[in-house]
């Protein structure tokens, strides 16, 4: 059911491109959300262009694209915009030696980075390395001038068995304790989205972004120019729609039902 819309307006008078989450909008771990699938299959009808925007690190791209395949998922590596990738092109441009906060299956995105002596920390999803030693490495590093990387600040994200805290507040705990400011490089910085939209050679005001968090994808969306569609799936929660002003272009509760009203409300319009 439509819980909320506005008018959907763009510079051009039409909508051009999609940019739509992955967890929590299309799939959570290995579960498809009801409807996705076909959804997709859908939505590639329209006369749009499509990317899917991520701040999964757990995996690589490869990876994740390999798992979204096997869901039934019509997803190629070349549609695919991650805050993995972000965050290398970054390191590069620094020419810094990082100390990684990744999940190994996310490390062959920082195949051929140099992380010997490091003098940087990038921190992502990482559940198994989020503990006391190497945290307070990290400490000692940026007390002695790192710089601070923050793939995202995600607070928490959905799993199959509930939330599960984000990176956020490890990310949050270091800048604290060493009153370093981290530079966050994924959703919701405004660069990230207009990267993703110019990959697809059309400017924000003329894009929306499909998302089950309201502030990652759809606060940082609307401030990026663009619209945004609100997914009550995934991490959502009740009342997330009031947290973020301007509200959220439309709140649907479900991928599908965010497919209908692009292609019923919007391009019929």
């Amino acid at each position: 059911m439509l819980t909320r819309a506005r008018c959907l307006m763009t510079t051009t008078g039409r909508l051009s491109a999609v940019l739509v989450d992955l967890s929590g909008t299309l799939h959570v771990e290995d579960t498809v959300i009801p409807g996705a699938v076909e959804a997709l299959r859908r939505l590639r009808q329209c006369p749009l262009k499509v990317k899917f925007v991520t701040n999964t690190t757990k995996e690589s791209k490869q990876m994740l694209v390999d798992r979204l395949q096997k869901l039934g998922f019509d997803i190629q590596p070349e549609e695919v915009f991650t805050s993995l990738t972000a965050a290398r092109n970054l390191v590069e441009e620094l020419k810094v030696r990082p100390m990684l906060f990744l999940q190994d299956s996310a490390l062959p995105d920082f195949e051929g980075i140099d992380t010997t002596n490091p003098n940087a920390v990038v921190i992502g999803l990482a559940p198994d390395k989020f503990n006391y030693r190497p945290l307070n490495y990290a400490f000692r590093l940026l007390l002695e001038g790192a710089p601070l990387i923050a793939i995202h600040k995600a607070r928490y994200y959905k799993k199959s068995d509930g939330l599960s805290l984000g990176p956020g507040p490890f990310v949050t705990g270091l800048e604290y304790a060493t009153d370093v400011t981290a530079t966050v490089v994924g959703k919701p910085e405004t660069t990230f989205f207009r990267e993703a939209v110019k990959t697809l050679g059309c400017s924000p005001e003329d894009a929306l972004m499909i998302g089950d968090d309201v502030r990652d994808d759809v606060g940082g969306a609307q401030v990026a120019g663009m619209a945004g569609i609100l997914v009550k799936t995934g991490k959502y929660r009740p009342g997330d729609e009031e947290k973020i002003n301007p509200p959220p272009t439309t709140v649907c509760d479900s991928f599908s039902e965010a497919v209908y009203y692009i292609c019923n409300k919007i391009l019929k319009t």
